[in-house]
């Protein structure tokens, strides 16, 4: 069974705002650390990042309607610098699926798998990393789920993370293809 098509496109930072408050504002995006944020709050994050060479957001799209956030980073120069030696090619990554109150099975599965398919897209992308917060039990098997290993906890200033890595051929070996 088919879940649907996933696009993405750039994230516009004033006409995307208000959406992206309601989903970062949303008690199931508790560990993306926006709880109280107000929509000003909201565009400027998104308007910081839009002006940073090395990080970027997008907005994506379920069968053409908005469904979840994706952010690419350069872990040299955002996030991880200093907390762990960056190879050639790699890409940090973070995603949100937006709330709903009609759940589709496997949806999410299906959002980070869309994500790592953009990300490995670019043919420089030799390893994706991540690093959510330790607690974050669903994301920690999402991850697994698609090919990250766990390398090791760090402590960033907001968190405790849980720093993993998911090389090209992890994650098509996750998917089932033959490498």
């Amino acid at each position: 069974m088919s879940i649907g098509t996933f696009t993405v496109r750039a994230l516009d930072p004033l006409k995307d705002a208000e959406l992206l408050h309601r989903w970062v504002t949303d008690p199931k995006a508790a560990f993306w650390m926006m709880q109280d944020a107000k929509l000003q709050d909201v565009e400027r994050e998104y308007m910081r990042i839009a002006a940073h060479e090395h990080h970027h957001a997008y907005l994506g799209l379920h069968d053409g309607e908005p469904a979840f956030l994706m952010e690419k980073y350069d872990p040299r120069y955002v996030e991880l610098v200093g907390l762990y030696e960056p190879e050639p090619g790699d890409v940090g990554m973070h995603f949100l699926v937006a709330p709903t109150d009609r759940p589709i099975s496997g949806f999410t599965r299906a959002v980070i798998t869309a994500v790592m398919d953009e990300l490995f897209a670019d043919p420089s992308t030799r390893r994706v990393v991540v690093e959510p917060d330790v607690g974050n039990k669903a994301v920690h098997a999402l991850n697994e789920a698609v090919g990250f290993v766990p390398d090791r906890e760090i402590d960033k200033p907001e968190k405790r993370a849980l720093l993993s890595f998911c090389t090209r051929d992890q994650f098509l070996s996750a998917r089932g293809v033959v490498v």
